[in-house]
């Protein structure tokens, strides 16, 4: 098992509680979809893996690493495994499209040649060749404050993907895109986990894209797993236990009523 959470809590200085003894794992090479209704403890979760936030108590374990029980320096390598994909791209807006992808190989090559930009030429082909994967090769050298939304994302996954990680954990990825956009970067997120054998943990609140792209999906309902199942298995009644009493049928079958958008070149 690639990850392995046991226990985990996170109680915040409010004295909230957002995870309440979560237990969870994550084989290599799943795409694992978290949803559950806003202050349900997915973002927390996710966060809690790589120790963005700190967990109250519970362990996380990476590939044999516990996690939460590492010093700075060791976290900082450990980082390296786990690429994060953000809902609001976290690019930084004045460099270039190359600039904010190399910036995913900080943890490999140093502060001073990161400082003058001096990444390895092996780093610079690698990135080239993931913006080819993406269609942004023609932008390598575009300021990230002149793309769209999709663009900036498509850019944050080929960071995300320099680092070399054994998991993605990717935090509302389409939140800030259209639907066809976001149907989009969905499927680019999976076929790239599939062509690279990484595992993901991807927190979204649209139930149909989590159903039409995950295999697995992990309802959280105030800080507790309350479903664990095939994307198959992920009825009315389980999203009225995870979300509250609704009409879900129209959720469910949304995703197959739209139409199919053109991919993302390959």
């Amino acid at each position: 098992m690639l990850l392995n959470i046991t226990g985990l809590t996170k109680r915040y200085p409010t004295g909230d509680m957002a995870l309440k003894g979560v237990d969870l794992a994550v084989p290599k090479g799943q795409v694992m979809a978290l949803i559950g209704p806003s202050g349900a403890g997915k973002s927390s979760l996710i966060r809690c893996v790589n120790r963005l936030v700190e967990p109250t108590s519970g362990s996380v374990v990476l590939d044999g690493t516990e996690l939460t029980r590492l010093g700075a320096g060791a976290l900082r390598r450990a980082r390296r495994r786990m690429g994060m994909i953000f809902q609001e791209y976290a690019l930084v807006e004045r460099l270039t499209v190359m600039e904010n992808v190399l910036s995913g190989r900080l943890g490999y090559v140093g502060f001073w040649p990161s400082w003058f930009r001096r990444f390895p030429r092996r780093d610079v082909e690698e990135a080239f060749r993931l913006l080819h994967r993406v269609g942004l090769e023609h932008m390598v050298d575009k300021r990230a404050d002149a793309l769209s939304g999709g663009q900036r994302q498509r850019v944050g996954i080929v960071r995300a993907l320099t680092q070399d990680p054994q998991l993605l954990l990717v935090d509302e990825p389409t939140a800030s895109l259209d639907p066809k956009t976001s149907r989009q970067i969905m499927r680019l997120i999976v076929e790239l986990c599939e062509e690279r054998g990484l595992a993901a943990i991807i927190n979204i609140h649209d139930v149909a894209l989590a159903q039409q792209f995950a295999r697995r999906i992990v309802g959280l309902r105030a800080g507790q797993i309350v479903f664990d199942g095939p994307a198959t298995d992920l009825t009315a009644e389980v999203l009225t236990t995870i979300y509250g009493e609704e009409d879900w049928s129209q959720t469910i079958r949304a995703a197959e009523d739209e139409e199919e958008p053109e991919a993302i070149p390959a």
